[in-house]
C-alpha cells in the first residue's frame, strides 16, 4: 500500500477505535471450485466462493475439518500470519518455506494473509495460484488484499516486508518520510484488528526506525513485540568468520549484530566464538577482524547489489524464517540471536526508545530475553554508541510519525 497522509493516533487511542478506518480492501475475485464439472477459463476456476469467506482464496475456501483427519489430530491451533509487500522477490521465497512447515513446524497448520496494492493485485494472484498449486498440507487457509485492516485481522504474526525501494538521487531523509508513513498505517491497523499478542517482523527499510514508528502507532500492543529484521547480518558475519578461520559456519556461535540494519552495524567479534572458543582465540589477525571483517559485513548487502543487479531477496527470506524460527524454537544452551528490539530498559546502557540490534534468547515461545552474559571493551562500544548515533537521528526525522512533535533531519546520506 501506499503511504496515507492520516496523523499518527494519539498514544491513548484504543484498539477498538476505527474511526480512521481506510475505506475496504479490493478483495480477492478468483475463486477455485472444488467441482470439476465447473467452468474453468484461463486455468483459474471461477466458482462462488462461500459467503463467510469473501477474502479467501481457490481452493483455501473449502471448508476443512482438521479432527475428520487422522493425520491432523496432533496438529496445533491454526497460526495467522499477514505478510506485506507479499507479491514482492522476497515473499516469493519466503513464503513458501512458511507454507513447508520450515518455520513453524511439521504438526503447524497456518493461514497466510497476503497485503499488497493495487498496482501489484494480479501479481498477488498469481502467488496464491503457485501456493494452491504447491498443495503443502498444513496451509489451511490463504487471503488476499490491499487494506491493511482487512489482512491484519486476528493475525498472530505480521511480516512487514512491503516498502519503497530507495531510488536513484532520493534522500535517505525522503525514504524515511515515505516508508514511515507507510508503517504508521500499518501499525494503526495492527493496533485496531490484530490478535492483541501480535508478533511483527519488520523487514522494509529503513527497518530499524519503520520499526519504532510501527510500534509507536500501536500502543495496545507490546513494544517488546516488535523486531527489526538483522538476522540476514549476523548470518553474513557468521559466514565471514567461518570462512576465515577454515570451518564450516556451524561452528560459530555467538554473534551479536548491535545498532542499526545500515553501515553503521556493528558485527561483534569481541563476544562471538569459534567451535566454542572465542574467536579472538581462533583468528589471531586483530587487524582482520576490527577493519576486513567489520567493514565487509557492514557493506556486504551492497556488494550483492553490485554483483546481483538487485538487492538481496532469497538470502533475506531465508534470514526472516531463521528469525522466527529462533523466537519459536527455544534458543541452544548458551547461545543467542541478533533482532533489532526496543531499547527501553535494556542492560547495556544503550540509549533508550529507539529499536536496536541486542543478543536475544527465547525459551521458544514467541517472546525473548536480552543476554547479560556479554563483555564490552572500548573497540565496540564506541562503534555501538556511533550506531545509536544514527538511529537517534532517525528518530528526529520521524518524529511527526511518532507522535513526539516536529520532524528535524540531519541524517548521513551513505548509510
Amino acid at each position: 500500500p501506499v503511504g496515507s497522509h492520516l496523523a499518527p493516533a494519539p498514544l491513548g487511542h484504543r484498539r477498538s477505535a476505527q474511526l480512521h478506518r481506510p475505506r475496504r480492501a479490493l478483495l480477492a475475485t478468483v475463486r477455485c471450485s472444488v467441482d470439476a464439472a465447473k467452468q474453468v477459463q484461463d486455468g483459474v476456476a471461477t466458482a462462488e466462493a462461500p459467503a463467510t469467506r469473501k477474502d479467501c482464496f481457490g481452493v483455501f475456501c473449502t471448508t476443512y475439518d482438521l479432527k475428520a483427519e487422522d493425520k491432523t489430530k496432533s496438529w496445533k491451533k491454526l497460526v495467522n500470519i499477514a505478510v506485506s509487500g507479499a507479491a514482492g522477490m522476497i515473499s516469493n521465497h519466503l513464503l513458501f518455506k512458511l507454507a513447508s512447515g520450515e518455520v513453524f513446524g511439521q504438526d503447524q497448520p497456518i493461514a497466510l494473509k497476503l497485503l499488497g496494492s493495487e498496482r501489484s493485485f494480479q501479481a498477488l494472484e498469481g502467488v496464491a495460484m503457485e501456493l494452491e498449486d504447491s498443495l503443502y498440507p498444513l496451509l489451511r487457509e490463504v487471503s488476499i488484499g490491499i487494506d491493511p485492516y482487512e489482512v491484519f485481522e486476528d493475525v498472530d504474526w505480521a511480516l512487514l516486508i512491503g516498502a519503497k525501494p530507495r531510488g536513484p538521487g532520493m534522500e535517505r531523509a525522503a525514504l524515511l518520510d515515505i516508508n514511515g508513513q507507510i508503517f504508521a498505517d500499518q501499525g494503526k491497523a495492527l493496533n485496531a484488528v490484530a490478535s492483541k499478542n501480535v508478533k511483527v517482523l519488520v523487514v522494509g527499510n529503513p527497518c530499524n526506525t519503520n520499526a519504532l514508528i510501527c510500534l509507536k502507532n500501536a500502543p495496545d500492543i507490546p513494544a517488546k513485540n516488535f523486531h527489526a529484521l538483522t538476522r540476514l547480518d549476523e548470518n553474513r558475519a557468521k559466514c565471514q568468520l567461518a570462512l576465515k578461520a577454515g570451518v564450516f559456519y556451524d561452528k560459530v556461535s555467538n554473534v551479536t549484530i548491535w545498532g542499526n540494519h545500515s553501515t553503521t552495524q556493528v558485527p561483534d567479534f569481541l563476544n562471538a566464538k569459534i567451535d566454542g572458543r572465542p574467536v579472538k582465540e581462533v583468528i589471531k589477525d586483530t587487524k582482520w577482524l576490527e577493519e576486513e571483517f567489520t567493514i565487509t559485513v557492514q557493506k556486504r548487502g551492497g556488494a550483492l547489489i553490485q554483483k546481483w543487479g538487485r538487492s538481496s531477496a532469497a538470502s533475506t527470506a531465508v534470514s526472516i524464517a531463521d528469525a522466527i524460527k529462533s523466537l519459536v524454537t527455544p534458543t541452544p544452551e548458551g547461545d543467542w540471536f541478533s533482532t533489532g528490539v526496543y531499547t527501553t530498559g535494556n542492560p547495556y546502557g544503550i540509549a533508550e526508545d529507539i529499536v536496536f540490534s541486542m543478543p536475544c534468547r527465547s525459551k521458544g515461545d514467541g517472546d525473548y530475553e536480552l543476554a547479560t552474559d556479554v563483555s564490552m571493551d572500548d573497540f565496540l562500544w564506541e562503534r555501538i554508541k556511533k550506531s545509536e548515533a544514527e538511529l537517534l537521528a532517525e528518530k528526529k526525522c520521524v518524529a511527526h510519525l511518532t507522535g513526539e512533535g516536529n520532524a528535524y533531519c540531519d541524517v548521513p546520506e551513505d548509510t
